[in-house]
Protein backbone atom coordinates (compact mmCIF):
# COMPACT_ATOMS: atom_id res chain seq x y z
CA UNK A 1 0.00 0.00 0.00
CA UNK A 2 2.41 2.71 1.01
CA UNK A 3 5.00 1.07 -2.10
CA UNK A 4 2.18 2.26 -4.24
CA UNK A 5 1.29 5.80 -2.80
CA UNK A 6 4.85 6.50 -2.54
CA UNK A 7 5.75 5.77 -6.47
CA UNK A 8 2.64 7.22 -7.95
CA UNK A 9 3.64 10.65 -7.50
CA UNK A 10 6.97 9.76 -9.60
CA UNK A 11 4.76 8.05 -11.91
CA UNK A 12 2.62 11.18 -12.52
CA UNK A 13 5.78 13.37 -12.84
CA UNK A 14 7.60 10.83 -15.51
CA UNK A 15 4.02 10.75 -17.52
CA UNK A 16 3.98 14.21 -17.24
CA UNK A 17 7.68 14.20 -18.54
CA UNK A 18 7.15 12.19 -21.19
CA UNK A 19 4.25 14.59 -22.30
CA UNK A 20 6.50 17.53 -22.23
CA UNK A 21 8.96 15.60 -24.49
CA UNK A 22 6.36 14.52 -26.72
CA UNK A 23 5.22 18.40 -27.66
CA UNK A 24 8.67 19.37 -28.14
CA UNK A 25 9.62 16.31 -30.22
CA UNK A 26 6.55 16.73 -32.03
CA UNK A 27 7.01 20.65 -32.93
CA UNK A 28 10.40 20.00 -33.75
CA UNK A 29 9.68 17.43 -36.04
CA UNK A 30 7.68 19.51 -38.12
CA UNK A 31 9.78 21.97 -38.44
CA UNK A 32 13.46 20.60 -38.94
CA UNK A 33 11.14 18.16 -41.66
CA UNK A 34 10.69 21.74 -43.42
CA UNK A 35 13.72 23.19 -43.04
CA UNK A 36 15.68 19.85 -44.46
CA UNK A 37 13.25 19.51 -47.09
CA UNK A 38 14.87 22.50 -48.12
CA UNK A 39 18.84 21.51 -48.08
CA UNK A 40 17.51 18.29 -49.88
CA UNK A 41 16.16 19.98 -52.82
CA UNK A 42 18.71 22.63 -53.46
CA UNK A 43 20.31 19.71 -54.54
CA UNK A 44 17.60 17.80 -56.50
CA UNK A 45 15.75 20.42 -57.63
CA UNK A 46 16.40 24.39 -56.94
CA UNK A 47 19.85 24.89 -58.85
CA UNK A 48 17.85 23.21 -62.17
CA UNK A 49 14.37 25.37 -61.66
CA UNK A 50 15.25 28.82 -60.14
CA UNK A 51 19.24 29.00 -61.38
CA UNK A 52 19.11 27.31 -64.85
CA UNK A 53 21.69 30.19 -65.96
CA UNK A 54 24.86 28.34 -64.07
CA UNK A 55 27.42 27.57 -65.83
CA UNK A 56 27.87 23.86 -64.84
CA UNK A 57 25.42 21.79 -62.42
CA UNK A 58 27.63 22.54 -59.39
CA UNK A 59 27.73 25.63 -59.63
CA UNK A 60 24.01 25.45 -60.32
CA UNK A 61 23.86 23.84 -56.71
CA UNK A 62 26.29 26.18 -55.44
CA UNK A 63 23.69 29.08 -55.87
CA UNK A 64 21.13 26.55 -54.24
CA UNK A 65 22.84 26.58 -51.04
CA UNK A 66 23.73 30.35 -51.00
CA UNK A 67 19.69 30.87 -50.67
CA UNK A 68 20.27 27.87 -48.50
CA UNK A 69 22.57 29.70 -46.38
CA UNK A 70 20.07 32.26 -46.21
CA UNK A 71 17.94 30.61 -43.48
CA UNK A 72 20.73 30.37 -41.09
CA UNK A 73 21.87 34.38 -41.68
CA UNK A 74 17.81 34.23 -40.59
CA UNK A 75 18.44 32.17 -37.62
CA UNK A 76 20.06 34.15 -34.92
CA UNK A 77 17.49 36.95 -35.52
CA UNK A 78 15.20 34.64 -34.97
CA UNK A 79 16.94 33.20 -31.85
CA UNK A 80 17.75 36.77 -30.12
CA UNK A 81 13.44 37.77 -31.19
CA UNK A 82 12.23 34.48 -29.35
CA UNK A 83 14.68 34.38 -26.80
CA UNK A 84 13.56 37.64 -25.58
CA UNK A 85 10.04 37.57 -25.67
CA UNK A 86 10.14 33.49 -24.35
CA UNK A 87 12.58 34.59 -21.42
CA UNK A 88 9.50 37.32 -20.56
CA UNK A 89 6.44 35.33 -22.07
CA UNK A 90 6.97 31.55 -21.60
CA UNK A 91 8.95 29.21 -23.81
CA UNK A 92 5.00 27.38 -25.10
CA UNK A 93 3.92 30.56 -26.55
CA UNK A 94 6.66 31.43 -29.06
CA UNK A 95 7.21 27.71 -30.01
CA UNK A 96 3.69 27.97 -31.18
CA UNK A 97 4.21 30.98 -32.81
CA UNK A 98 7.65 29.63 -34.47
CA UNK A 99 5.63 26.44 -35.94
CA UNK A 100 3.16 28.37 -37.64
CA UNK A 101 5.57 31.17 -39.27
CA UNK A 102 7.56 27.53 -40.33
CA UNK A 103 4.78 26.04 -41.98
CA UNK A 104 3.51 29.12 -43.87
CA UNK A 105 6.84 29.97 -45.58
CA UNK A 106 7.14 26.48 -46.44
CA UNK A 107 4.00 26.02 -48.04
CA UNK A 108 4.27 29.08 -50.03
CA UNK A 109 7.35 27.25 -51.50
CA UNK A 110 5.66 24.46 -52.94
CA UNK A 111 3.30 27.27 -54.73
CA UNK A 112 6.52 29.55 -55.98
CA UNK A 113 6.56 29.80 -60.09
CA UNK A 114 10.05 28.71 -61.39
CA UNK A 115 12.30 30.81 -63.22
CA UNK A 116 11.15 29.82 -66.37
CA UNK A 117 7.73 31.18 -65.61
CA UNK A 118 8.72 34.52 -63.88
CA UNK A 119 12.50 35.03 -64.06
CA UNK A 120 14.15 36.26 -61.51
CA UNK A 121 11.33 37.03 -59.40
CA UNK A 122 11.63 33.17 -58.84
CA UNK A 123 14.56 33.13 -57.06
CA UNK A 124 14.05 36.36 -55.09
CA UNK A 125 10.95 35.34 -53.64
CA UNK A 126 12.85 31.73 -52.18
CA UNK A 127 14.92 34.06 -51.28
CA UNK A 128 12.34 35.59 -48.58
CA UNK A 129 10.48 32.53 -47.68
CA UNK A 130 13.59 31.51 -46.79
CA UNK A 131 14.68 33.75 -44.45
CA UNK A 132 11.04 33.78 -42.51
CA UNK A 133 11.21 30.37 -42.33
CA UNK A 134 15.32 30.24 -41.15
CA UNK A 135 13.62 33.15 -38.60
CA UNK A 136 11.25 30.67 -37.29
CA UNK A 137 13.22 27.57 -36.80
CA UNK A 138 15.93 30.01 -34.80
CA UNK A 139 13.48 30.56 -32.02
CA UNK A 140 12.40 26.85 -32.42
CA UNK A 141 15.23 25.28 -30.75
CA UNK A 142 15.89 26.98 -27.72
CA UNK A 143 12.50 26.67 -26.72
CA UNK A 144 11.65 23.44 -27.63
CA UNK A 145 14.96 21.94 -25.31
CA UNK A 146 14.10 24.10 -22.95
CA UNK A 147 10.37 23.08 -22.21
CA UNK A 148 11.75 19.58 -21.91
CA UNK A 149 15.27 20.60 -19.56
CA UNK A 150 13.36 22.84 -17.30
CA UNK A 151 11.17 20.13 -16.52
CA UNK A 152 13.62 17.52 -16.20
CA UNK A 153 15.48 15.97 -12.75
CA UNK A 154 18.48 17.25 -12.50
CA UNK A 155 20.36 13.59 -12.27
CA UNK A 156 18.97 12.39 -15.98
CA UNK A 157 18.64 16.03 -17.76
CA UNK A 158 20.75 14.84 -20.37
CA UNK A 159 18.59 12.25 -21.38
CA UNK A 160 15.22 13.92 -21.45
CA UNK A 161 16.57 17.10 -23.22
CA UNK A 162 18.20 15.32 -25.69
CA UNK A 163 15.21 13.97 -27.12
CA UNK A 164 14.07 17.47 -29.28
CA UNK A 165 17.44 16.63 -30.23
CA UNK A 166 16.55 13.24 -31.78
CA UNK A 167 13.56 15.22 -33.26
CA UNK A 168 15.63 16.68 -35.83
CA UNK A 169 16.93 13.72 -37.31
CA UNK A 170 13.58 12.65 -37.09
CA UNK A 171 12.78 15.36 -39.22
CA UNK A 172 15.34 15.08 -41.52
CA UNK A 173 14.03 11.49 -42.36
CA UNK A 174 10.22 12.38 -42.36
CA UNK A 175 11.74 15.22 -45.45
CA UNK A 176 14.00 12.14 -46.95
CA UNK A 177 11.55 9.41 -46.68
CA UNK A 178 8.86 11.86 -48.73
CA UNK A 179 11.30 12.64 -51.53
CA UNK A 180 12.68 9.18 -51.52
CA UNK A 181 8.68 8.27 -52.13
CA UNK A 182 8.19 10.99 -54.89
CA UNK A 183 11.26 10.23 -56.55
CA UNK A 184 11.04 6.69 -56.70
CA UNK A 185 7.53 6.76 -57.88
CA UNK A 186 7.85 9.39 -60.52
CA UNK A 187 9.77 9.90 -63.86
CA UNK A 188 12.51 12.61 -63.50
CA UNK A 189 10.22 15.15 -65.37
CA UNK A 190 7.34 14.36 -63.25
CA UNK A 191 9.60 14.88 -60.17
CA UNK A 192 10.67 18.16 -61.32
CA UNK A 193 7.24 19.61 -62.71
CA UNK A 194 5.26 19.28 -59.98
CA UNK A 195 6.19 15.92 -57.46
CA UNK A 196 8.89 18.03 -55.44
CA UNK A 197 5.99 20.35 -54.55
CA UNK A 198 3.82 17.94 -52.75
CA UNK A 199 6.83 17.31 -50.18
CA UNK A 200 6.22 20.91 -49.18
CA UNK A 201 2.70 21.37 -49.07
CA UNK A 202 2.53 18.39 -46.50
CA UNK A 203 3.68 20.72 -44.05
CA UNK A 204 -0.13 22.30 -43.95
CA UNK A 205 -1.08 18.53 -42.79
CA UNK A 206 2.00 18.41 -40.25
CA UNK A 207 2.18 21.78 -38.71
CA UNK A 208 -2.09 21.31 -37.56
CA UNK A 209 -0.85 17.75 -36.05
CA UNK A 210 2.34 19.58 -34.00
CA UNK A 211 0.57 22.73 -33.04
CA UNK A 212 -2.21 20.93 -31.26
CA UNK A 213 -0.35 19.17 -29.35
CA UNK A 214 1.96 22.03 -28.24
CA UNK A 215 -1.29 23.40 -26.90
CA UNK A 216 -1.70 20.35 -23.79
CA UNK A 217 1.55 21.23 -22.02
CA UNK A 218 2.59 24.16 -20.05
CA UNK A 219 5.82 25.76 -19.18
CA UNK A 220 8.14 24.32 -16.06
CA UNK A 221 7.21 25.73 -12.37
CA UNK A 222 11.15 27.11 -11.98
CA UNK A 223 10.11 29.12 -15.36
CA UNK A 224 6.69 30.24 -13.49
CA UNK A 225 8.99 30.98 -10.77
CA UNK A 226 11.48 32.76 -12.51
CA UNK A 227 8.95 35.16 -14.58
CA UNK A 228 6.86 36.12 -11.40
CA UNK A 229 10.26 37.18 -9.84
CA UNK A 230 11.23 38.82 -12.65
CA UNK A 231 7.96 40.96 -12.81
CA UNK A 232 8.26 41.54 -8.58
CA UNK A 233 12.29 42.52 -9.00
CA UNK A 234 11.99 44.52 -11.87
CA UNK A 235 15.09 42.07 -13.37
CA UNK A 236 16.46 42.43 -16.73
CA UNK A 237 16.89 39.63 -19.04
CA UNK A 238 17.39 39.26 -22.86
CA UNK A 239 20.46 39.54 -25.48
CA UNK A 240 22.36 42.78 -23.61
CA UNK A 241 21.71 41.21 -20.05
CA UNK A 242 22.94 37.44 -21.46
CA UNK A 243 26.20 39.04 -22.71
CA UNK A 244 26.72 41.33 -19.65
CA UNK A 245 26.45 38.70 -17.11
CA UNK A 246 27.28 35.51 -19.18
CA UNK A 247 29.47 36.14 -22.00
CA UNK A 248 31.65 33.12 -21.39
CA UNK A 249 28.68 31.20 -22.03
CA UNK A 250 27.45 32.25 -25.04
CA UNK A 251 31.27 32.36 -26.40
CA UNK A 252 31.86 28.53 -24.85
CA UNK A 253 27.93 27.36 -26.75
CA UNK A 254 29.84 28.80 -29.62
CA UNK A 255 32.83 26.69 -29.83
CA UNK A 256 30.69 23.77 -28.78
CA UNK A 257 28.72 24.49 -32.02
CA UNK A 258 31.37 25.31 -34.28
CA UNK A 259 32.67 21.70 -35.45
CA UNK A 260 29.24 19.44 -34.37
CA UNK A 261 27.06 21.90 -37.04
CA UNK A 262 29.73 21.83 -40.06
CA UNK A 263 30.07 17.82 -39.97
CA UNK A 264 26.15 17.29 -39.46
CA UNK A 265 25.91 19.68 -42.64
CA UNK A 266 28.86 17.70 -44.36
CA UNK A 267 27.47 14.44 -44.04
CA UNK A 268 23.67 14.94 -44.62
CA UNK A 269 23.91 17.63 -47.12
CA UNK A 270 27.28 17.62 -49.07
CA UNK A 271 26.80 14.03 -48.87
CA UNK A 272 23.99 13.97 -51.54
CA UNK A 273 26.15 16.31 -53.89
CA UNK A 274 29.38 14.14 -53.73
CA UNK A 275 27.37 11.17 -54.41
CA UNK A 276 25.12 12.35 -56.70
CA UNK A 277 27.74 14.59 -58.99
CA UNK A 278 30.77 12.81 -58.04
CA UNK A 279 29.68 9.23 -57.79
CA UNK A 280 27.27 9.45 -59.98
CA UNK A 281 24.69 7.49 -57.91
CA UNK A 282 20.97 7.41 -58.84
CA UNK A 283 18.61 10.09 -56.55
CA UNK A 284 16.85 7.56 -55.14
CA UNK A 285 19.49 5.53 -54.20
CA UNK A 286 21.14 8.59 -52.17
CA UNK A 287 17.71 9.27 -50.22
CA UNK A 288 17.21 5.29 -49.40
CA UNK A 289 21.20 5.51 -47.99
CA UNK A 290 20.60 8.63 -46.09
CA UNK A 291 16.89 7.41 -44.73
CA UNK A 292 18.67 4.52 -42.87
CA UNK A 293 21.51 6.75 -41.55
CA UNK A 294 18.71 9.46 -40.14
CA UNK A 295 17.17 6.20 -38.65
CA UNK A 296 20.02 5.09 -36.47
CA UNK A 297 20.79 8.83 -35.94
CA UNK A 298 17.26 8.93 -34.34
CA UNK A 299 17.44 6.11 -32.25
CA UNK A 300 21.25 7.03 -30.91
CA UNK A 301 21.06 10.34 -29.61
CA UNK A 302 18.81 9.51 -26.87
CA UNK A 303 21.71 6.18 -25.89
CA UNK A 304 24.15 9.17 -25.39
CA UNK A 305 21.97 11.26 -23.75
CA UNK A 306 21.58 8.26 -21.23
CA UNK A 307 25.61 8.35 -21.44
CA UNK A 308 26.31 11.44 -20.91
CA UNK A 309 24.20 11.43 -17.25
CA UNK A 310 26.48 9.17 -16.47
CA UNK A 311 30.07 9.76 -17.32
CA UNK A 312 30.00 13.36 -17.41
CA UNK A 313 28.73 16.17 -20.36
CA UNK A 314 32.55 16.76 -21.14
CA UNK A 315 33.79 13.15 -21.57
CA UNK A 316 32.06 12.56 -24.04
CA UNK A 317 31.58 15.67 -26.34
CA UNK A 318 35.61 15.73 -26.67
CA UNK A 319 35.18 11.85 -28.28
CA UNK A 320 32.75 13.16 -30.35
CA UNK A 321 35.13 16.37 -31.64
CA UNK A 322 38.26 13.76 -31.92
CA UNK A 323 36.29 11.13 -34.02
CA UNK A 324 34.30 13.81 -36.36
CA UNK A 325 37.94 15.59 -36.84
CA UNK A 326 38.69 11.94 -38.68
CA UNK A 327 35.41 11.32 -40.65
CA UNK A 328 36.61 13.51 -43.93
CA UNK A 329 39.70 11.17 -44.48
CA UNK A 330 38.00 8.03 -44.62
CA UNK A 331 34.35 8.73 -45.54
CA UNK A 332 34.82 10.19 -48.78
CA UNK A 333 37.52 7.14 -50.02
CA UNK A 334 34.55 4.89 -48.92
CA UNK A 335 32.14 6.58 -50.81
CA UNK A 336 34.40 6.63 -54.07
CA UNK A 337 33.97 2.94 -54.06
CA UNK A 338 30.16 3.19 -55.16
CA UNK A 339 29.43 -0.05 -52.86
CA UNK A 340 26.45 0.98 -51.01
CA UNK A 341 27.02 -1.18 -48.35
CA UNK A 342 30.37 0.71 -47.12
CA UNK A 343 28.70 4.22 -48.53
CA UNK A 344 25.91 3.51 -45.69
CA UNK A 345 28.66 2.49 -42.91
CA UNK A 346 30.47 6.06 -43.80
CA UNK A 347 27.13 7.50 -43.12
CA UNK A 348 26.44 5.82 -40.48
CA UNK A 349 29.80 6.31 -38.97
CA UNK A 350 29.56 10.58 -39.53
CA UNK A 351 26.01 10.63 -37.94
CA UNK A 352 27.38 8.67 -34.67
CA UNK A 353 30.02 10.44 -34.25
CA UNK A 354 27.89 13.76 -34.57
CA UNK A 355 25.66 12.38 -32.09
CA UNK A 356 28.37 12.28 -29.22
CA UNK A 357 28.18 15.84 -29.86
CA UNK A 358 24.70 16.55 -30.43
CA UNK A 359 22.98 14.48 -27.53
CA UNK A 360 24.44 16.30 -24.88
CA UNK A 361 23.91 20.06 -26.27
CA UNK A 362 21.01 20.86 -24.37
CA UNK A 363 21.82 20.07 -20.58
CA UNK A 364 24.96 21.49 -21.51
CA UNK A 365 23.93 25.24 -22.70
CA UNK A 366 20.90 24.83 -20.35
CA UNK A 367 23.29 24.36 -17.01
CA UNK A 368 25.24 27.54 -18.06
CA UNK A 369 22.58 30.27 -17.94
CA UNK A 370 20.04 31.20 -15.14
CA UNK A 371 16.18 30.53 -16.23
CA UNK A 372 15.60 34.22 -16.11
CA UNK A 373 17.72 34.63 -19.37
CA UNK A 374 18.05 31.18 -20.17
CA UNK A 375 16.36 30.85 -23.97
CA UNK A 376 18.20 34.30 -24.79
CA UNK A 377 21.89 32.38 -24.26
CA UNK A 378 20.96 28.81 -25.45
CA UNK A 379 19.37 30.61 -28.79
CA UNK A 380 22.45 33.20 -29.02
CA UNK A 381 25.18 30.56 -28.28
CA UNK A 382 23.53 27.56 -30.61
CA UNK A 383 22.20 29.85 -33.83
CA UNK A 384 24.87 32.47 -34.60
CA UNK A 385 27.28 29.84 -35.21
CA UNK A 386 25.02 28.27 -37.43
CA UNK A 387 25.75 30.96 -39.51
CA UNK A 388 30.00 30.83 -39.53
CA UNK A 389 28.86 26.67 -39.57
CA UNK A 390 26.38 24.94 -41.34
CA UNK A 391 25.55 27.98 -43.15
CA UNK A 392 28.67 27.85 -45.14
CA UNK A 393 30.42 24.41 -44.61
CA UNK A 394 28.18 23.19 -47.88
CA UNK A 395 29.20 25.78 -50.07
CA UNK A 396 33.00 25.91 -48.60
CA UNK A 397 32.99 21.70 -49.29
CA UNK A 398 31.63 22.02 -53.03
CA UNK A 399 34.14 25.06 -53.38
CA UNK A 400 36.73 23.12 -52.58
CA UNK A 401 35.85 20.20 -54.38
CA UNK A 402 34.87 22.25 -57.48
CA UNK A 403 38.29 23.73 -57.00
CA UNK A 404 40.96 20.98 -55.97
CA UNK A 405 39.04 17.70 -57.98
CA UNK A 406 39.95 15.82 -54.73
CA UNK A 407 37.68 15.64 -51.08
CA UNK A 408 40.93 15.74 -49.27
CA UNK A 409 40.67 19.82 -48.43
CA UNK A 410 36.89 18.77 -47.53
CA UNK A 411 38.67 16.49 -44.88
CA UNK A 412 40.92 18.65 -44.04
CA UNK A 413 38.49 21.40 -43.23
CA UNK A 414 36.52 19.58 -41.17
CA UNK A 415 39.39 18.23 -39.17
CA UNK A 416 40.48 22.31 -38.17
CA UNK A 417 36.83 22.56 -36.95
CA UNK A 418 36.67 19.70 -34.82
CA UNK A 419 40.12 20.98 -33.28
CA UNK A 420 38.48 24.38 -32.58
CA UNK A 421 35.77 22.30 -30.60
CA UNK A 422 38.09 19.76 -29.13
CA UNK A 423 40.32 22.91 -27.50
CA UNK A 424 36.83 24.50 -25.89
CA UNK A 425 35.63 21.36 -24.30
CA UNK A 426 38.47 20.92 -22.59
CA UNK A 427 37.61 24.50 -21.00
CA UNK A 428 34.26 23.50 -20.49
CA UNK A 429 33.33 23.20 -16.47
CA UNK A 430 31.22 19.61 -15.83
CA UNK A 431 28.18 20.41 -14.88
CA UNK A 432 26.86 16.31 -14.71
CA UNK A 433 23.87 16.29 -12.12
CA UNK A 434 24.17 20.56 -11.56
CA UNK A 435 20.84 21.73 -10.43
CA UNK A 436 19.10 25.00 -11.84
CA UNK A 437 17.45 25.87 -9.13
CA UNK A 438 21.65 26.09 -7.81
CA UNK A 439 22.44 28.30 -10.90
CA UNK A 440 19.26 30.78 -10.20
CA UNK A 441 20.05 30.92 -6.33
CA UNK A 442 23.61 31.81 -7.56
CA UNK A 443 22.53 34.25 -10.17
CA UNK A 444 20.01 35.95 -7.54
CA UNK A 445 23.48 36.20 -4.92
CA UNK A 446 25.42 37.81 -7.42
CA UNK A 447 22.82 40.30 -8.77
CA UNK A 448 22.40 41.01 -5.09
CA UNK A 449 25.85 41.37 -4.24
CA UNK A 450 26.33 43.40 -7.35
CA UNK A 451 23.18 45.72 -6.58
CA UNK A 452 24.33 46.39 -3.12
CA UNK A 453 28.04 47.69 -4.38
CA UNK A 454 26.07 49.94 -7.33
CA UNK A 455 24.00 51.48 -4.15
CA UNK A 456 27.08 51.56 -2.04
CA UNK A 457 29.15 53.59 -4.54
CA UNK A 458 26.13 55.68 -5.58
CA UNK A 459 25.70 56.60 -1.61
CA UNK A 460 29.73 57.56 -1.69
CA UNK A 461 29.39 59.65 -4.51
CA UNK A 462 26.28 61.52 -2.99
CA UNK A 463 28.60 62.18 0.39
Amino acid sequence: MSTTTSTAPQDEKTSGLKKVVAASMAGTVVEWYEFFLYASAATLVFGTLFFPNAGTQLEGIMAAFATYAVGFLARPIGGIVFGHFGDKYGRKRLLQLSLVLVGVATFLMGCLPTFDQIGYLAPVLLVLLRFIQGFAVGGEWGGAVLLVAEHSPAKSRGFWASWPQAAVPGGNLLATAVLFVLASTLSDEAFLSWGWRVAFWLSAVIVLIGYYIRTKVSDAPIFLKAQKEAVQGDKRFGIIEVFRRYPRGVFTAMGLRFAENILYYLVVVFSITYLKIIVEMDTSRVLLLLLVAHALHFAVIPLVGRLSDRVGRRPVYFAGAILGGTWGFFAFPMMDTANEAIIIIAIMMGLMFHALMYAGQPAIMAEMFPTRMRYSGVSLGYQVTSVIAGSIAPIIAVSLLSTFGSSVPVAMYLAAACLVTALVVLSLKETRGLSLHDIDAADAAETADRDARVAEFAGSARR
